[in-house]
């Protein structure tokens, strides 16, 4: 299947590890051209590792910058730019919330979860989105996460800001629908990453038991059961970013095997 994806430039924010490194592998299998952006520049190097073994190295830019400061996210956009012209998709995935059990939050877990997974996100999505709309073309793919859809008492701070990108997701799409841009999330439930084990060791605390025992207890409430793939994430993200979605924007798409049936 041809997704036209080849040459387009892709700029993924939290591309250095996790489901932006997985979504960065599969649209340079398309063709495409990867920017990739990250507060570490250590990861980013790891990352072009991994990368410079299947693609080749003109195909790739890195910028390390704090997605927190509105002004680093304009300065990454604009590097990105230089590197490979206007951006086609952007795809944002960087920022996590600290998971903390509701007996241990404080006001200031809500504040940092915002501006750790929020604005990291809103501080790019919007001078993006709005030189998308200026060439009358674009697409945003959001990887939010199914802690907005339903609560979770270790994941309040975290779950409120996803619930607030959803809105944000589904509202740009009606926005810029106009000018020719597509917008959508993806609510991806457990998925095997790096920041899976700081959610075990959150829940394994408030319950009393083993990280491991957690772990099997997240596991059984799946009914496909299993966790995701980080790949598995970034397929769905690809077919959303392609011609073969034209018309499918707006939507906040679950990623968690059934694990919560909810009709939307």
């Amino acid at each position: 299947m041809n997704l036209h994806l080849s040459d387009k430039h892709v700029l993924i924010t939290g591309g250095s590890k996790g489901i932006g490194l997985a979504c960065a592998h599969a649209f340079l299998e398309e063709g495409a051209k990867v920017t990739l952006v990250s507060r570490d520049a250590a990861n980013l190097n790891n990352a072009l590792q991994k990368l410079h073994v299947h693609f080749p190295a003109e195909r790739i830019h890195t910028v390390a910058a704090n997605l927190r400061d509105a002004a680093h996210a304009l300065a990454a956009l604009n590097s990105a730019e230089a590197a490979f012209g206007p951006v086609d998709v952007l795809v944002n995935s960087a920022g996590a919330a600290k998971r903390t059990p509701a007996p241990e939050l404080t006001p200031e877990a809500f504040a940092d979860a915002m501006q750790a997974k929020y604005f990291t996100t809103i501080h790019m999505l919007t001078p993006t989105i709005q030189r998308m709309a200026a060439r009358g073309q674009g697409t945003v793919v959001n990887i939010v996460g199914n802690g907005g859809k339903v609560a979770s008492p270790i994941h309040l701070p975290g779950g409120a800001a996803n619930a607030a990108l959803m809105l944000v997701s589904a509202g740009m799409a009606a926005a810029y629908g106009p000018q020719g841009i597509r917008v959508n999330a993806v609510n991806p439930g457990l998925t095997l990453t790096d920041r899976l084990q700081e959610g075990m060791v959150a829940d394994a605390r408030i319950k009393g038991i083993g990280t491991d025992e957690a772990m099997a207890q997240a596991v059984a409430k799946i009914p496909l059961g299993r966790m995701a793939e980080p790949e598995e994430i970034a397929h769905v993200v690809l077919f959303l970013a392609s011609i073969k979605a034209s018309y499918v924007t707006g939507i906040c798409m679950s990623m968690d095997g059934a694990m919560n049936p909810i009709v939307v």
